[in-house]
């Protein structure tokens, strides 16, 4: 008996309350978090800027960029996540990142093991989908994307 099922590397990603889920190709790295002043005068989901490879990356906090309370990561259980942008802002900002609130895990999944639900989704949100019995939300990149040139301007 062979087996065609397909099956996508993928990320989840603690976020206060939620995980996302992310194809493993649109992260670049995770780095321990680090806290960066955001500076005065700068949008509620800035968390502040990480220096990575020559960059100044803004680093977005995605529950901030959904209407909720800026979290930040204690205890050293936070990360950065670098992003790979694809949008039309690439060349603006090539990449993005985002603070967890824990260590990414890696799965590989088939398209049996995920279905999409009728969920309240915020800007920042994509979709909501289950995945094997938990729900995760599938990002919206273009709109984070946009956050980042945003402030990078």
């Amino acid at each position: 008996m062979s087996e065609n099922n397909q099956t996508l590397s993928c990320v989840i990603i603690p976020m206060n309350g939620r995980q996302l889920l992310l194809p493993n190709v649109t992260i670049a790295e995770v780095v321990d978090y680090a806290s960066s002043d955001a500076g005065a005068n700068t949008p509620e989901w800035l968390v502040g800027h990480l220096n990575w490879r020559g960059l100044e990356l803004p680093v977005i906090s995605y529950d901030a960029a959904n209407g909720a309370a800026l979290t930040i990561p204690g205890d050293n259980r936070g990360r950065i996540v670098v992003l790979n942008t694809i949008g039309d802002r690439h060349q603006q900002v090539p990449f993005m990142a985002l603070v967890t609130q824990g260590i990414p895990s890696q799965a590989r999944l088939t398209d049996e093991q995920i279905r999409t639900l009728d969920g309240e989704t915020g800007p920042a949100d994509l979709m909501q989908v289950e995945v094997e019995g938990d729900t995760a939300w599938i990002p919206n990149l273009e709109y984070l994307e946009s956050l980042a040139a945003e402030a990078v301007r």
